[in-house]
């Protein structure tokens, strides 16, 4: 399986090899190389082992892991991929071999956090890429959403759920634009984009080049899983995803109770049914271990409770004991749509990426693609099941009929309007499998901003990343702009009036945009303390890795616009809490500017040995240049651009793109943080595509 590694001046690795599962060995030697530290986490994630080395804090995680059967789905998806798509299934253990052998290596062990931690690099099963991929996109779809809206439906009535639909704070998205060659100075699309996760320290997305024989591929991977699975260019055609924000992972609320052999489910046929059950235990640094009980019926795993209800035994008020199944496409299937990975490195034209992406199960993405002889694709792809419409809305009784799934809708898909196709997560092809999406305000943004030019390049890309208008402050800005009586003090009076004339743009050095933020934080905080809202101020008692979902301060924040708008809000008076807000900034006004306390916070399985100064950040949840608080709550920004990039079809050697901090994984590297200066600055890295301007970096 001979192969050669090189770098660029960045670090990015660009791998040769002679055969496909040649490179796909390489591939993974490399990324073992680079991230072995972040693999090793990934893979005990995945297995929900990850608290045996992190500790107490990873035990929420391990335990919904082990009862959603992560791992046990992600053995099921592999043999049905070996019986489906052998030619797939062995590229992918070409990859965890190549993982394997360098994790073995002492070139694993550079990462301090090993030491730190008295972990040893494991071995990777064939299965682990799956396993990696399911676990990092479970919690995607945002299905905890389903429990919010029970929640806001049994507390202040159906009707009050949309007043609060926004985007979720554990919900991922992205920015992505297609101009086709009509509108470009050359001739030839341009695809640009950046999705927007947690930011991660290794981060979540690895640059990388994969060249054999059969294709030659630039873009931006998953480190664990083989080929460049959302973001590429083979040179003859580009294609980028966002999340197409569709709703298909569905919760069932489960009758169970116990018997002498076991459990059992009431069925939707008014049967009681026997459920899967077995316990396992979570080893915890530094504390006892934790016993798990694994239960699943025939809708899937319970993620929720069990025969006795909650975790503590608690019954719901007024109701029987609680417990929650989770059914996705992967759990049901035994696909997870690692079958689309080759196709899409061998597509030549827009068509290839077609019938690549009808393979696609989960995430559900919308896929936008350009060729250089002028095709263009936008459509949506993925599994998403047709069932009930209350499936989609709430926790639906299992032991009803009705619930069912009735087989898959067809993926919709969509055009080009005047050249140009935009997403942002926004009510686009996906609206109808969806039931909450992105606020339009980026769609918009990125659509007024391409129609200002006629004409548009490649190079000139990185002014729509970096743009921070904030078109949701207008609704506050609204209230502020009508509190004239009873009169403002004269401090207030001032600040309203500076808020005014602020000109709505969230950039690091604005100190209007710190008092914006201010008064908005003193907003939101007030209206989840008003009294109209008491009853959601105590969330359920689900598990804790639920609890961001269903944190009423983030609800109110992400959904501001819409309360502030609504025509009656329980009785919560929204001038007085505008005016109030504004007196209590006007008497203890922000000293700095929004940079000042708008910081970048990057998740980390461990904390670094010194503490890294994370830098100040334009941009806000609702901006193009997303980098997302939590109005309210914190300034910090844990969610933005994981990755930019711009694809040219008229030459790829004019492709650029950036990470948050660098190629390297390993603390210290000179090439873990060397990217963060870009990406900051709005600035992108060359791709390189010419071997003779790489350095040789070995034969393996």
């Amino acid at each position: 399986m001979g192969g050669e590694i090189f770098r660029d001046p960045w670090g990015i690795p660009h791998l040769r090899a002679g055969s496909v599962n040649g490179l796909a060995h390489v591939q993974g030697r490399v990324t073992a190389l680079d991230r072995a530290w972040q693999l090793e986490v990934e893979r005990h994630r995945a297995q929900g082992s990850s608290a045996s080395f992190l500790g107490p804090a990873a035990v929420p995680w391990d335990r919904f892991a082990r009862r959603a059967r992560l791992t046990d789905t992600a053995r099921r998806c592999w043999t049905e991929l070996r019986r489906t798509d052998p030619e797939t299934a062995e590229w992918t253990r070409s990859y965890v071999t190549g993982v394997n052998e360098t994790l073995a290596s002492p070139a694993a062990g550079t990462a301090p956090e090993f030491a730190r931690t008295g972990l040893r690099p494991g071995r990777w099963e064939p299965w682990t890429p799956l396993a990696v991929w399911l676990a990092m996109h479970i919690l995607f779809a945002g299905f905890p959403a389903k429990l919010w809206r029970e929640h806001v439906s049994a507390r202040l009535g159906a009707d009050a759920v949309g007043l609060f639909a926004a985007d979720g704070p554990g919900t991922s998205g992205s920015n992505g634009w297609l101009v086709a060659g009509e509108r470009t100075v050359t001739g030839h699309a341009v695809i640009a984009g950046d999705p927007h996760r947690f930011i991660e320290d290794p981060g979540v997305y690895q640059q990388i080049r994969l060249s054999c024989p059969e294709f030659d591929v630039v873009g931006i991977a998953v480190p664990g899983v083989p080929g460049i699975a959302h973001f590429g260019h083979t040179g003859t055609v580009a294609w980028a995803i966002t999340n197409a924000m569709a709703d298909y992972q569905d919760l069932y609320r489960e009758r169970l109770r116990r018997t002498g052999a076991g459990v059992e489910a009431l069925g939707p046929d008014g049967t009681w049914h026997r459920a899967a059950r077995h316990t396992e235990t979570v080893e915890v640094a530094g504390e006892e271990p934790v016993e798990v009980e694994v239960i699943e019926t025939g809708r899937g795993p319970v993620v929720i409770g069990g025969p006795e209800g909650l975790d503590d035994g608690v019954p719901e008020p007024g109701g029987p004991p609680l417990a929650v199944a989770l059914r996705h496409p992967p759990r049901v299937t035994g696909d997870l749509g690692f079958g689309a990975l080759l196709p899409l490195l061998r597509a030549r034209r827009t068509v290839d990426v077609d019938r690549a992406v009808d393979r696609w199960v989960e995430p559900v993405n919308v896929v936008m693609a350009a060729d250089t002889e002028g095709g263009t694709l936008h459509r949506v792809a993925g599994r998403v099941p047709v069932r009930a419409e209350a499936n989609g809305t709430r926790v639906v009784p299992a032991w009803e009929p009705g619930y069912e799934w009735r087989g898959w809708h067809e993926p919709p898909r969509a055009g080009l309007t005047e050249g140009v196709a935009v997403m942002a997560n926004q009510r686009g092809p996906s609206a109808p499998l969806g039931v909450e999406f992105a606020p339009p305000h980026r769609a918009d943004r990125i659509t007024a901003l391409l129609a200002r030019r006629t004409r548009w390049s490649a190079a000139d890309m990185s002014a729509l990343h970096t743009d921070t208008h904030l078109a949701s402050a207008a609704p506050l800005l609204n209230l502020v702009a009508d509190l004239d009586t009873p009169p403002l003090t004269a401090p207030a009076a001032a600040l309203r009036d500076r808020l005014l004339r602020w000109d709505r743009r969230m950039d690091a050095g604005s100190a209007d945009a710190a008092v914006f933020a201010a008064v908005r934080g003193a907003v939101v905080r007030r209206i989840a303390g008003d009294p109209g809202l008491a009853a959601m101020a105590v969330p359920p008692a689900y598990p804790e890795i639920f609890r961001p979902w269903l944190a009423l301060v983030p609800r109110v924040g992400y959904a501001l616009e819409h309360l502030l708008g609504a025509r009656e809000l329980f009785g919560v008076d929204r001038p007085a809490i505008v005016r109030e807000a504004l007196e209590e900034v006007a008497a203890r006004p922000p000293a700095g500017t929004w940079g000042d306390t708008h910081r970048l916070a990057p998740w980390r399985a461990l904390p670094p040995a010194t503490p890294y100064d994370e830098p100040g950040l334009s941009g806000d949840h609702d901006c193009v240049l997303c980098t997302s608080s939590v109005p309210g709550l914190t300034d910090l920004a844990a969610r933005g651009p994981a990755a930019r990039y711009v694809w040219d079809l008229a030459d790829r050697e004019n492709s650029r793109w950036v990470v948050p901090l660098g190629a390297s994984g390993v603390p210290g590297s000179p090439h873990h943080r060397d990217q963060r200066p870009l990406w900051l600055a709005g600035d992108l890295a060359p791709v390189v595509t010419d071997w003779e301007r790489l350095t040789k970096e070995t034969d393996v």
